[in-house]
């Protein structure tokens, strides 16, 4: 299959017609390139709380609130784009409130039939915990699709190896990370997260950032990243695991052709063979782990 992850900017809109334009654009870029599976980032439904003004996007709490209201509209589109096209779209993640509580930070994955399912992040950062008061989602979903089994790890769960085991040891083949960071080492630490993850579990992984400068919404105002697709550094993939990249902060999608079939093989005969190896490291912790000190002569 080709798939396409974004590196996507944020604009700030007049109306929701300007939105629609946006999105479709961007669409059918990808799936005129032949892409099958599109990936949009992390928080890049923030761009919605525009739509109640400049001093309701410059409100933490009340851009929440906006974002969260366009969540019909936003399955509307996005379920009609990947009918037209016969795509598979992770859509950008965002607020959802779901009861009377705090929101979570959710993705939806559509398919050409309509809403697949979603997928809320797990582990909050910082700010998110400390001062968005964003809510941790409950469970990992594998989404199983005609492309292939895919797991969705939201920017910092990439982070977390065990999470990421958890969906591939349920059949994941294909991972999506979705991501918004606001400095380079924050970008970095995705960055490194999505390359381990397809190390360690010899699998493709799908990296979408959001990028450039939003200064009328204080939870993204800065964003920084380059868009990627890595696998794997073994036998039949790249040595340095990166299929495809775009430059940094550069807006557009990165597109590559990824084979299920190149999965099942190098999980069955890589040059190392971390997937199936993964449970001898925990029968190895099983022993207490020794430490010693003592003086050392110079």
């Amino acid at each position: 299959m080709r798939i396409a992850a974004a590196a996507y900017p944020l604009d700030f809109f007049a109306d929701e017609a300007a939105y629609v334009a946006k999105i479709t654009a961007w669409v059918a870029d990808a799936a005129g390139q032949g892409a099958e599976l599109l990936v949009f980032p992390e928080y890049g439904a923030m761009e919605l709380s525009s739509l109640g003004g400049a001093g309701v996007a410059a409100d933490l709490e009340a851009g929440l609130h906006e974002v969260a209201r366009h969540w019909p509209m936003v399955d509307a589109l996005f379920s009609r784009l990947a009918a037209q096209y016969g795509v598979h779209i992770l859509g950008p993640s965002g607020p959802f409130f779901d009861g009377p509580g705090r929101p979570v930070n959710r993705a939806v994955l559509y398919g050409p039939a309509g809403v697949i399912g979603h997928q809320d992040k797990q582990i909050m950062t910082r700010f998110e915990r400390e001062e968005w008061d964003v809510a941790p989602g409950s469970g990992l979903t594998v989404f199983d699709t005609p492309l292939g089994a895919i797991g969705v790890i939201i920017c910092y769960d990439s982070e977390f190896p065990l999470l990421v085991r958890a969906l591939v040891d349920a059949g994941a083949q294909i991972l999506l990370a979705p991501s918004a960071t606001e400095t380079f080492a924050g970008y970095t630490r995705v960055r490194v997260g999505s390359m381990a993850r397809a190390l360690e579990n010899q699998c493709v992984v799908v990296h979408s950032p959001i990028i450039g400068p939003a200064p009328w919404c204080p939870a993204v105002d800065m964003n920084v990243g380059a868009a990627a697709i890595y696998g794997p550094p073994d036998r039949g993939w790249p040595e340095d695991g990166i299929l495809t990249q775009t430059r940094l902060n550069i807006p557009g999608w990165a597109v590559a052709d990824v084979s299920l079939d190149a999965i099942a093989e190098v999980r069955r005969d890589g040059g190392v063979l971390n997937h199936a190896h993964w449970a001898e490291q925990l029968a190895r912790l099983k022993t207490p782990v020794n430490r010693t000190g003592g003086r050392h002569n110079a």
